[in-house]
């Protein structure tokens, strides 16, 4: 292995590694990997390099690959997905997110049905706008039939994405929206209510000011039909916001757009209004438009006094444009229209990731008021030196097409608000950003990409450089990951909290278990209050701060919008959801997604592994084992009990029949409906040891310890609980048979059913987190928009 390679690979973790091998190196015909993380990254930097010799012959292209090598390889920066999978190869379709129109005819709905598989298949995201199709019930002239409406067309786009996977590699991702003053809105606030339903959908009304205007004044709103213009009813937008508020609170969506913060922000009004946005709900976009995401690594931004390294910061931004404006050079469209939309505007969306990782270098707490002020300039800074590197590739290149009738040409482009930072040591040294002079020079002379700034996901991309995603705070402090050829777990805990724990003398292996039982730090004596305050995980951190550091960043520097998960507990309560919309409403966000902890069935590590039973070691408990028999007793002729049914994940039913003698309880049966085969016999045998052991007078407590808690990918939600799996179903009955006779379930084995909430990843068992409005799984990086 040669020395480029070796450097590569000690800066790349396990993960990362396992990841680039997975999804992003290349493979022969044989699946055989052909290519190293080294190579990957000299097949990008060299197609993206290539097309300096468009704008100038004498162009050393040597050195741009050089540079943008140095770039990627050093982890300071990576682009999106697909740029990191295609550039270079036959593919060679680069951006990531995309909008198409949907009009009111067959012809056009299907048509962009088409469309989507072709994007899908090439690795990208689609977003778009059904507020242009009639209402349920309307007439259709050409026919005389009635119109289906809305969300049963989106229904055909979903099954669509069924069957295409992204590239080979990536699973397909929709965005639909729906302007609330549609006719079909209520139906669509409802569209996935029962979980599975629109599966490869997010879904996000369109929220107006007009509606928010009503809000406040607790006052009707019109609903128009999209087919005639014409008003066809009303709703009181009190209860329609509330209505999004409780799907959200139930199980994540809808999510909000505020179309008209979105156009107040439209480079290119005289190209249209946008009404649409990728699936992440990052990149508004007009229709037929693409655009190629990249992010800056923030936790290598830090100069060794504990400052932000800004001159290293302008550097990367600078290269980094560099790089993504020559992506859209090189980019093979998926479609003649859509590359006519994205060279018109040349939209870039340059963002970052690591941003706690930052935080945590620089002893500041993520929900403190100075993180606030470090969002705000970080992004301005990055939206000043990307517009500086914009302005400067359009004298040498020319502006984008679409530049005539731009804000940037009128002078009206919106300077960031004035921002104090005194005090925050981290922000020393900030330099002065002149925005008058900059707004001059591009009104004067031209800027070649009309955004250049966007807060995306970075899932994967965050694995590969080994830090937190995007602009989320930490998810976790520790995992508890299972061996495959073994029934060991490790426990893997963050490096930054583990390097600070062995400084300050705290670590121990204990301690570190307890941990990734509980995810988080707080609360532990054996952890400095400081400590517990820097490292706060996601579900430690109020609502209103998550919705607060999204707006520093979208008003400060971010032309397109930011994608941010807003993490609720499970105990929140609807109200606390409503005013999050209200506050992403106020500070300017474009948009907001929230999760309520455990509100899917789909749902993300919350915190907490199976714990073992603390009585076990009680004087009680040896006087249990003391009298356990060598063998089971006999079952006798006659038992009585219950039989419970219970709706599992899986879309069956599971009978469970617990039954009990003269000594206590005996035997329990199982039965799945419409079932056969391995599950048939599955559930027999498991059903035939629970019995054994409870007829050889194991606890009844015990054998609920080891059910509860066991997870399988399809979990469900009962009266406020969830079922995990058939295993961790019959401990929920077990447990309520014991209590519903007077018995009691210790407190601990009680609790387990707020842990464990998470699946494992589909694909390597790890576990799932929900960030950036996807399930990621952080070992294999997997991932799913929805």
């Amino acid at each position: 292995m040669n020395r480029e390679i070796t450097d590569i690979n000690q800066r790349l973790s396990k993960n990362a590694i396992f990841v680039l091998e997975k999804r992003y190196l290349k493979k022969n015909e044989d699946g055989d990997l052909v290519e190293t993380p080294a190579g990957l990254f000299r097949r990008v930097a060299d197609a993206a390099a290539a097309s300096d010799a468009l704008y100038d012959m004498g162009a050393d292209i040597e050195a741009t690959a050089e540079r943008f090598y140095e770039l990627m390889a050093s982890l300071d920066f990576l682009p999106n997905s697909p740029t990191l999978m295609n550039a270079g190869t036959e593919i060679g379709q680069l951006s990531a997110c995309f909008v198409l129109p949907v009009e009111d005819d067959v012809t056009s709905i299907f048509t962009a049905v088409r469309s989507t598989a072709l994007i899908h298949q090439s690795g990208g995201g689609t977003g778009f706008s059904f507020s242009r199709l009639r209402p349920e019930g309307d007439v259709v002239k050409s026919t005389g039939g009635i119109a289906s409406g809305p969300v049963s067309f989106m229904r055909v786009f979903d099954t669509a994405t069924d069957v295409i996977k992204q590239g080979g590699r990536r699973r397909g991702a929709n965005m639909g929206i729906l302007r609330v003053d549609h006719p079909d809105i209520l139906r669509f606030i409802h569209s996935k209510e029962v979980e599975g339903v629109l599966s490869n959908f997010n879904v996000s009304v369109g929220i107006t000011k007009a509606f928010m205007s009503a809000v406040a004044e607790g006052a009707e709103y019109p609903l128009v039909n999209p087919r005639t213009g014409q008003v066809v009813g009303s709703l009181w937008a009190r209860a329609v916001f509330d209505e999004m508020a409780e799907m959200a609170w139930r199980n994540g969506e809808p999510g909000i757009i505020f179309l008209d913060h979105i156009n107040a922000d439209n480079p290119t009004p005289h190209l249209g209004r946008i009404d649409s946005t990728n699936p992440c709900g990052e990149q508004p976009l007009l229709c037929y438009e693409s655009c190629n995401l990249g992010s800056v690594n923030l936790s290598h931004m830090i100069a060794d006094e504990g400052t932000i390294d800004w001159d290293k910061l302008e550097q990367t931004v600078k290269v980094a444009v560099h790089f993504m404006d020559n992506v859209i050079t090189i980019n093979r469209f998926p479609l003649p229209e859509i590359e006519e939309a994205t060279v018109k505007t040349r939209k870039i969306g340059l963002g970052v990731m690591g941003f706690a990782d930052m935080l945590i270098q620089l002893g500041i707490a993520y929900d403190s008021p100075a993180t606030e002020q470090i969002a705000a300039k970080v992004m301005e800074a990055i939206n000043y030196w990307s517009k500086e590197a914009s302005c400067d590739l359009a004298q040498s290149r020319g502006v984008f097409p679409a530049f005539d009738g731009s804000v940037y040409a009128q002078g009206c482009y919106r300077k960031p608000p004035d921002i104090s930072y005194d005090g925050v040591k981290a922000l020393r040294g900030t330099p002065a950003f002149d925005w008058d002079a900059l707004i001059h020079r591009m009104r004067t002379k031209g800027l070649r990409n009309a955004t250049t700034t966007t807060i995306a996901p970075t899932g994967s991309i965050s694995i590969i450089a080994g830090v937190s995603s995007g602009i989320e705070p930490l998810f976790a402090l520790a995992y508890v990951r299972g061996h495959v050829l073994d029934e060991d777990e490790l426990v893997v805990v963050n490096p930054l909290f583990e390097r600070v724990a062995r400084e300050r003398g705290f670590y121990s292996p204990e301690l570190m278990q307890v941990i990734a039982q509980r995810g988080s730090c707080q609360g532990l004596a054996q952890v400095p209050a400081d400590v517990q305050r820097v490292f706060a995980t996601a579900h430690d951190i109020f609502p209103e701060r998550h919705v607060h550091i999204q707006g520093a960043f979208q008003t400060c520097g971010v032309d397109n919008a930011t994608s941010k998960t807003i993490n609720f507990r499970n105990s929140a309560a609807i109200e606390e959801v409503r005013d999050a919309y209200l506050l992403a409403y106020e500070l300017g966000c474009k948009g907001i997604t929230v999760y309520r902890d455990g509100s899917r069935r789909v749902q993300v590590l919350t915190r907490g592994v199976r714990k073992p039973a603390e009585w076990a070691g009680t004087e009680e408990a040896k006087e249990e084992v003391a009298v356990r028999r060598p063998r089971p007793r006999p079952r006798p002729e006659i038992t009585h009990g219950i039989t419970e049914r219970v709706a599992l994940g899986c879309n069956r039913r599971l009978y469970i029949t617990v039954n009990e003698d003269e000594e206590g309880m005996c035997e329990v049966f199982l039965s799945v409906g419409r079932s056969g085969g391995c599950i048939a016999s599955h559930s027999e045998a498991l059903g035939r040891l629970i019995s054994l052991a409870l007829r050889s007078f194991i606890p009844p407590e015990e054998v609920i310890d080891e059910l509860r808690g066991i997870r399988c990918p399809s979990s469900a939600w009962r009266n406020g609980e969830t079922i995990l799996s058939c295993a961790d179903a019959i401990g929920q009955v077990i447990g309520r048979y014991i209590e519903a006779n007077g018995g009691h379930i210790p407190k601990e084995i009680a609790l387990k059913r707020h842990m464990s909430l998470a699946p494992e990843c589909p694909e390597c068992g790890g576990l799932l987190e929900w960030v950036e409005g996807c399930t990621v799984c952080r070992f294999c990086g997997f991932s799913q928009c929805s």
